[in-house]
Formats: C-alpha cells, sequence, structure tokens
C-alpha cells in the first residue's frame, strides 16, 4: 500500500452527492451514468462501472460521497465530473474484474447536498 502525506490527503475534496438520474450505458456491461446533485455546487455527470451491483433504479435519490475535484475524464463522449465511493471485496484496487461484492457507501443521516466530508 502507497502511503501518502496529510497535504496529498487535504487536496481531494469529498462532498455528499444526491443521486438525482441513473441510467444503464448503452453498449456498456458495466457503466451507469447518474447525474448528481450537489446543492449550491449544481449538479454533475458521473460515470461508474458498478452496472453489475446496482440497478439505476436503486440508486435514484441516494445520498452518497464522492470526489469532487477529479479533473473530468471523457467516457462514452462526456465528461465524468466525479467518482463514487464503494467498498469491494477485491483486495487491489476497487478496478479489477474480480470483484464479488461491492457497496456503494450510503449516508446513514439525510445530510444537505454538497456537505463537505472529512
Amino acid at each position: 500500500m502507497d502511503k501518502i502525506t496529510w497535504n496529498d490527503f487535504a487536496k481531494v475534496e469529498f462532498r455528499v452527492g444526491q443521486i438525482a438520474e441513473a441510467v444503464n450505458v448503452v453498449n456498456s456491461e458495466k457503466l451507469i451514468r447518474m447525474v448528481v446533485d450537489f446543492g449550491e455546487f449544481g449538479q454533475k455527470i458521473v460515470f461508474s462501472g458498478i452496472r453489475k451491483y446496482y440497478q439505476p433504479e436503486d440508486l435514484l435519490n441516494k445520498k452518497t460521497v464522492f470526489v469532487v475535484n477529479m479533473i473530468p475524464k471523457k467516457v462514452m463522449g462526456e465528461d465524468s465530473e466525479a467518482m463514487i465511493f464503494a467498498a469491494s471485496t477485491d483486495a487491489t484496487s476497487g478496478q479489477g474484474d474480480q470483484v464479488d461484492e461491492l457497496s456503494v457507501l450510503i449516508l446513514e443521516k439525510d445530510l444537505p447536498n454538497g456537505t463537505k466530508v472529512f
């Protein structure tokens, strides 16, 4: 495991987001496209490879944690502007196909969209 400094960690901005829209991406077996509401910070499009574990309707209106200060990445011709937090049984990076289980981290309490997570 690579170690990071407090300064490295401080660069990452975590915010509460509510999934306002979620659809399976056509021509992809892995991707779900979401529109996420971050309150006063607006909405962002987020693509995530969680389709094996979630149906889009199961994600609607859920509040979870996202990394919001990522450089956008082109996915299926659109910018993916944030990254959803999830836990998996994959012992490596969470990106492998060997993941048996995956769980999006859902907030226990109803905090406002855009709330900073630390």
